[in-house]
């Protein structure tokens, strides 16, 4: 399952989870001496690092809190708020109202609504307009919190919707669940296609956000991969925009078995898909006011945490160069280019996010939670508020945001620091798989950069439209 597909050892020390990936020791970022054992298996979550705070007492804890007990940033809506300067949208009355916000996660979540609700009354957030579920792919099975796959697909979803509610309050969610677990090139999309299908046709969203992919070289061929693309024809001729988390292991990814690393470049699918917006991420240094206090860099916690956890990219080994990225053929080649935007995902400096019983294997409380997975429906409340600028859905972002990038836009901006570049230890070996640098301009670590929604929502709603969203080209085999 993608950029998160293995069997994730974990440790809990007084209150605190972290999660390790294939290869990588488990990390404990507090001082307490670790207690039981706890294995997550298959996790749907592209989030190396879960982190515990709500069992030392902590409401709606600070970053100062969760430095001081975990050792690691935390933040809160009001801070990303500020950070990617949605407060002077706000003020405008652009919260995305009269958009729907269209989330795609696997099995049940019977506790989305209560712990969203939990989520509000902490940070003093209003109630969405409406959080609506729907399963058009087939009836789900019953949930359980013993079945560790569900668990943390609940875990995804109350990231997608809580987040995607933060930045964009007045949107309204559909929550689209789907019955079979999505694993690494081998099942469960179908599912999606078809419930993704459902949603187009019946006009039930103007914006869609993933936070699952798989690696491209896990598809049995890359005319598997191509047969499940209806989904994304569909939405580009409806106009529906696209968002897909572009992974979690930098330069690498999950290899087919779900179990190892790729020892070469890759990148996830749909995230690479040309008719959709691959969302990278980035590291924030933000003060207790969401004021930037070092420069956006590019997220790379693999040091720290011993295996691969770093912001997806790369070219795509299935798709062309698509027409819009013709101006950073420098930078991706003959291949399509990943991601295309960045926002925050990085463990250290991770979104605050209210696990109740059933997402939290019943250890309820306010969690970090780091990668592409934040990142994704993040960028979906900054399109659903274009949308509502717009007075209707702005389809495929894409040719704009690369004619914005080409204009150097103030509503984007650039990141030059960092690299995904990782090394891990697999199979008793030290390997290293080399990634890209951020450079001045697009780069295949951080894409077009880091936002400022507040010039870029405008920017967005003029410049979509000024020429076709596609042009058709064969696909790389």
């Amino acid at each position: 399952m993608s950029h998160r597909r293995a069997l994730l050892p974990a440790v809990l020390a007084a209150g605190l989870l972290v999660a390790a990936g294939p290869g990588g020791a488990a990390v404990s970022a507090g001082a307490a001496p670790p207690g039981r054992a706890r294995v997550a298996a298959s996790t749907p979550v592209p989030t190396p690092l879960l982190a515990r705070v709500s069992a030392h007492g902590l409401a709606t804890p600070t970053t100062a809190q969760c430095e001081a007990v975990l050792h690691l940033a935390c933040y809160g809506p009001a801070q990303l708020r500020a950070a990617y300067n949605l407060n002077p949208l706000y003020a405008s009355h652009l919260t995305g109202s009269g958009v729907t916000i269209a989330i795609v996660d696997a099995f049940a979540a019977p506790q989305v609504a209560g712990d969203l609700a939990t989520f509000d009354a902490g940070f003093g957030l209003p109630n969405p307009p409406s959080l609506r579920v729907i399963a058009p792919a087939g009836a789900l099975p019953a949930f359980t919190v013993h079945n560790a796959a569900m668990v943390n697909w609940a875990m995804e979803t109350d990231l997608d919707v809580e987040w995607a509610h933060a930045l964009a309050p007045g949107a309204s969610i559909l929550l689209v669940q789907t019955p079979v677990d999505e694993v690494e090139g081998l099942g469960g999309f179908p599912q999606i296609v078809a419930a993704e299908n459902y949603v187009v046709a019946h006009h039930l969203a103007d914006v869609i956000t993933q936070s699952f992919g798989a690696t491209e070289q896990s598809f049995s061929s890359p005319a598997t991969l191509l047969s499940l693309r209806s989904a994304y024809l569909a939405a580009d001729a409806a106009g529906v925009s696209v968002l897909a988390a572009s992974g979690d292991s930098g330069a690498t990814n999950f290899t087919g078995t779900g179990s190892t690393y790729s020892l070469s470049r890759a990148v996830a699918w749909p995230a690479s898909d040309p008719l959709v917006t691959a969302v990278g991420g980035l590291q924030y240094s933000l003060s207790a006011s969401g004021s930037t206090v070092a420069p956006l860099a590019v997220w790379n916690d693999t040091a720290s945490l011993g295996h691969p956890a770093s912001a997806g990219g790369g070219p795509s080994v299935v798709f062309p160069r698509p027409w819009y990225q013709d101006d950073v053929a420098a930078q991706v080649g003959a291949a399509r280019g990943v991601p295309d935007v960045s926002l925050s995902a990085a463990v250290n400096g991770a979104a605050l996010t209210y696990l109740g019983p059933d997402a939290s294997a019943n250890r309820p409380g306010y969690y970090l939670i780091g990668g592409t997975s934040e990142a994704s429906p993040s960028f979906a409340a900054v399109v659903a508020i274009a949308d509502q600028l717009a007075g209707h859905s702005l389809g495929l972002l894409n040719p704009a945001l690369y004619l914005l990038e080409d204009e150097h836009a103030p509503g984007l901006v650039d990141v030059t620091r960092g690299t995904n570049t990782v090394s891990f230890t697999q199979s008793g070996a030290r390997h290293t798989v080399v990634g890209w640098n951020a450079v001045p301009g697009y780069d295949l670590a951080s894409g077009v950069g880091g936002i400022n929604a507040a010039q870029l929502v405008p920017e967005l709603v003029a410049t979509v439209g000024d020429g076709p969203s596609t042009r058709p080209g064969p696909p790389r085999s």
